[in-house]
């Protein structure tokens, strides 16, 4: 019989053909449900290819009750990108198993995987193993807080080179730099483009973006998928300064 693709396979056939995603990430926390029709409407004129869903802390059933709304308004594909296990929702199309790999507690190593488990059992989700390292911007970030870790020095680039290699090799499928929800400042294009020369799986790279400059720089520099969130939210007008952006860098969704 024949299978569709898993949305891990296009993201590696996009790549493939030099193409370069962009992912709009929504936060439950933040985005209500009567603004979602709305918002949902701007990123299916904009070039976004994906959707993240998640945030560091979210009110049970709220993820749920987002997703559900989101995907009567997109054919993007819908992932979450869960800070615990309530956001968990069969509603999406697939999750990323994220494990937080820049630290060492081991409740985000391992322990909140383990505790997804008998959720993950009773769905239809595609599971994406990824190796989740939070590199220092500035400021103090929510997932910092959450989850009782430091982020990894914005100097230590062989530590972070060395780190997402660590889990390529433990057989991650995707790695993902992150700065954090509001970021003073994004990933130093330097990390991004030494860390993709030493991992040959897709790299994400999301936090601190708020103009097509920096948008471009993070492509230019080695990200395959780049995630913008609170820049939408803060700035609307940011979706129609992006659709000037080459179509080499970006396929157009389907919407």
């Amino acid at each position: 019989m024949y299978q569709l693709e898993t949305i891990y396979q296009q993201i590696i056939k996009a790549i493939s053909k030099s193409e370069k995603l962009l992912a709009v990430l929504i936060d439950p926390d933040k985005m209500t449900i009567k603004m979602a029709s709305q918002f949902i409407g701007k990123i299916n004129q904009s070039l976004a290819t994906h959707i993240f869903v998640g945030g560091s802390t979210v009110a049970d059933f709220a993820t749920e009750q987002l997703v559900s709304v989101i995907k009567k308004h997109t054919h993007l594909p819908i992932i979450l990108f869960p800070g615990d296990v309530s956001q968990i929702t069969g509603q999406a199309d697939a999750l990323l198993f994220l494990s937080l790999i820049s630290g060492r507690n081991p409740e985000y190593l391992i322990g909140k995987q383990v505790a997804s488990v008998s959720k993950l059992r009773q769905m239809h989700l595609e599971v994406i193993p990824t190796g989740y390292l939070l590199i220092e911007n500035g400021k103090e970030t929510a997932v910092q807080k959450v989850t009782g870790t430091e982020p990894m020095s914005k100097d230590s680039v062989q530590d972070i080179v060395d780190t997402a290699k660590a889990g390529e090799l433990l057989g991650m499928k995707l790695i993902y730099l992150e700065a954090g929800s509001g970021a003073l400042n994004p990933i130093d294009s330097t990390i991004i483009n030494n860390v993709k020369k030493e991992i040959s799986l897709p790299l994400i790279v999301g936090g601190g973006i708020r103009t097509k400059k920096q948008l471009e720089e993070a492509y230019n520099s080695g990200a395959d998928l780049v995630v913008i969130g609170t820049a939408f939210e803060d700035n609307e007008a940011l979706f129609e300064e992006l659709t000037s952006l080459s179509s080499r860098h970006l396929p157009k969704g389907e919407n």
